[in-house]
């Protein structure tokens, strides 16, 4: 009874709270507040009145219009109105291009207002009224989210309509989204549209020759949305060139959109068949090539045919380079550290058998060999779900460079002479030992391949660029043969045991060799904690730098305690913890990437398209860095050659602008860029020359005299008009 008693008191108490719980006009979801305005204070029987749903997004993310593009879902409403009161549809601003990897969304980023309209009719009941909506969204980043939301606003009807009173606030910021809707297609604006041979060409004329146009479709599938829509002016209007969608079987009877033209001038245009009089030269060619198309974000950019001379580099052609470039990446300052790995391998193993030697030869490209299938198999996985990637990626990632910073300090702690790895399997059981060898060879291989990615090496990335963009059969076997380079001299070494014959023999002196070896293992992870603080903060370094102490305790009761379990599960532990401390930590702790980071050096600017668009357009020419902290052919050609005091002043001469685009942290743009010049990694280093379409490229290792040569080679008249443009400006 006292149960039944204390339930019956909470019910009352908790009916009696419910009419204090007023609706609310605004709601707050992950990344997104929305909130419904309704400009005057009263609704008037027998009028209209303005109204909107306002969405602010955090930075980067995006709600979608009425056609989403690729993916998406606009948002949607659904109203409980008193009687005698209706809401008009939705009207959607004009939106913006989105990119997301190899798709293209349309929408609106940072803020917007869908504006609609309360009508009131003469028949409704004047008094208190509430209009309660029920809103639906999707919110996108590099990942979506779908959110709901209840709001409710209070507006009384009364019977005539007096002085409306209205918050300024919100009618200016109705009004500034109301000026970006499409406006209705004039009269003097004709729109036709004629099928091309991969897509449509689209006629408009204005009435003047317009500078530029971008056009959204009303319609999902009818065009290849991330294609770039190759722009050409007429002299009373524009063509576009629009590559339609893979699977559109039939041409539609009318093409409707919304046309974006110079001056945020809007408008929806309906276009019917007819014949396009002005075609543009590159209406037979894939709209991808040419001359300045629209970009991904409506500007327009130089295109290239780089990526067209990399595809014509033929099979054979691409697997000889990637043999060669693997062999080569054998050289490049990032393998170092593997480099004396191998050779204290190839020292250890001098004294066995012919046979055994070959075996660890054999197992360590088995493990160069798997390394770079799974890579690949990664790389492509993660294009297919729509991620844009490039050689290097991972070293994009913050969670795999602290991982693999606390591998090779542990690593270099053993080297160094703290605890010896696998020391407790080999006294558990003297047949593990032989096992441990051949493991310890496997996963050398592993670790060659995983500091190389940061490299590109010479002849390295045609190859690499042509693999990327072909069938995973293809892409799969000239990176089979990059891996059969890079294992190449170390196998080579083991198939000829006559040469082991100048080793030392094994002896006291090896742990002395041991812990030289862990100077440069312990300088690489130097480098991999720059790499870190330099792109995601000094607090992620932080908690960096506490893993590693984390893992010294971890090695110290190894070596203090060899071979006991009760240490090695305590060591364990201690590792468990820091995977876990360093897969979380960027998540909380990385900070937020600083614009113009990449123009850190006298005289680079930060890279852009329309940067490289602009300075195109003045007649200058532009040298491009594609760069990354953890790129250390990257830092090398930097130091050897870009900074170098002659290089400079030829640049200067020559009055060149340097752009760097920093690939250290994942920049969709750039990530495109190097494609479309046929690469998939840095370095990369293109040479932009005025009249030329497309850029001069040098190759990945630079060196004073290849930069000055290039530049030399610049026509005079380039380099003259752009200096008489610089003496001008």
């Amino acid at each position: 009874m006292r149960s039944l008693r204390l339930a019956f008191a909470l019910t009352i108490l908790l009916t009696a709270g419910l009419p204090v719980l007023a609706a609310s006009s605004s709601a707050d979801a992950p990344h997104v507040h929305v909130r419904l305005v309704v400009l005057p204070e009263e609704l008037s029987r027998g009028t209209s009145a303005q109204a909107g749903l306002y969405f602010k997004l955090d930075p980067g993310w995006h709600i979608y219009w009425k056609n989403a593009g690729d993916a998406g879902e606009p948002p949607r409403i659904r109203w409980t109105l008193p009687d005698g009161v209706t809401a008009s549809d939705l009207l959607f601003p004009a939106p913006s291009r989105l990119p997301l990897g190899p798709l293209m969304d349309y929408g609106y980023e940072n803020e917007v207002l869908f504006p609609f309209t309360l009508s009131v009719a003469k028949s409704a009941r004047p008094g208190p009224a509430q209009l309660q909506a029920k809103v639906s969204w999707l919110v996108c980043q590099a990942s979506c989210i779908p959110g709901k939301a209840e709001l409710a606003i209070d507006r009384p009807i009364v019977p005539q309509a007096g002085k409306a009173v209205i918050d300024p606030q919100d009618a200016a910021l109705y009004d500034r989204f109301v000026e970006k809707l499409p406006k209705p297609q004039p009269k003097e604006m004709k729109a036709v549209f004629q099928p091309s041979q991969d897509g449509f060409l689209l006629a408009v004329s204005t009435g003047r020759a317009e500078s530029s146009a971008i056009f959204f479709p009303e319609e999902q599938g009818i065009l290849d949305n991330p294609a770039p829509q190759l722009f050409t002016a007429t002299p009373h209007g524009f063509v576009l060139n629009l590559k339609k969608d893979a699977s559109l079987t039939e041409h539609p009877s009318v093409l409707k959109g919304v046309i974006e033209l110079a001056g945020g001038r809007v408008f929806a245009i309906s276009a019917a068949p007819g014949v396009v009089k002005d075609v543009p030269p590159a209406a037979a060619q894939p709209v991808a090539s040419g001359t300045a198309s629209i970009g991904h974000a409506g500007t327009t950019a130089p295109a290239t045919s780089a990526a067209a001379s990399s595809a014509s580099l033929g099979l054979l052609g691409a697997v000889g380079l990637a043999l060669v470039g693997g062999l080569l990446l054998n050289l490049m300052p990032c393998v170092f550290p593997v480099l004396f790995l191998k050779g204290l391998a190839l020292v250890q193993s001098g004294s066995e058998e012919r046979g055994r030697l070959r075996a660890h030869g054999g197992v360590y490209a088995l493990g160069i060999l798997v390394s770079f299938w799974v890579l690949v198999g990664v790389l492509l996985g993660l294009r297919m779900a729509g991620a844009s990637l490039g050689w290097g990626f991972q070293f994009q990632s913050p969670v795999f460079l602290s991982l693999m910073a606390g591998l090779l300090f542990f690593l270099g702690l053993s080297l160094a002479g703290q605890f010896e790895i696998g020391l407790t399997l080999t006294r558990a059981g003297g047949s593990l030992a032989a096992k441990q060898g051949y493991t310890g060879s496997f996963f050398t291989g592993v670790l060659a391949v995983i500091v190389a990615t940061p490299c590109t090496a010479p002849l390295m990335g045609a190859a690499v660029g042509y693999a990327l963009a072909q069938p995973a059969a293809v892409t799969f076997g000239v990176f089979t043969a990059l891996a059969l380079g890079l294992a190449s001299p170390y196998v080579a070494l083991t198939l000829q045991p006559a040469w082991t014959r100048w080793l030392p023999r094994p002896g006291a002196w090896m742990d002395v060799l041991k812990q030289v070896v862990s100077v440069p293992i312990f300088a690489t992870v130097i480098w991999l904690a720059w790499v870190l603080a330099q792109a995601y903060g000094a607090a992620l370094l932080a908690a960096l730098l506490g893993a590693f102490l984390l893992l010294a305790i971890a090695g110290w009761f190894l070596g203090r305690w060899p071979a006991r379990r009760w240490a090695t599960l305590v060591a364990a532990g201690i590792i468990a913890l820091v995977i876990a401390v360093n897969a979380l930590a960027p998540g909380r702790l990385a900070a937020t990437p600083q614009t113009g980071t990449a123009a850190n050096a006298k005289g680079w600017q930060p890279w852009s398209a329309e940067a490289v668009a602009q300075y195109a357009a003045q007649g200058r020419p532009v040298f491009v860095d594609f760069t990354a902290n953890w790129c250390l052919s990257c830092q090398v050609n930097e130091h050897v050659a870009l900074s170098q005091p002659q290089v400079q002043k030829a640049f200067a001469d020559a009055n060149v602008v340097l752009l760097r685009a920093d690939w250290t942290r994942h920049d969709e743009a750039i990530t495109q860029a190097l494609t479309a010049l046929g690469r998939d990694g840095v370095p990369a280093y293109a040479l932009y020359v005025p009249g030329e379409k497309s850029p001069r490229l040098l190759p990945e290792v630079l060196t004073p005299s290849v930069v000055t040569d290039a530049l030399a080679a610049l026509p005079r008249g380039a380099t003259a008009s752009s200096t008489m443009t610089s003496t001008l400006r």
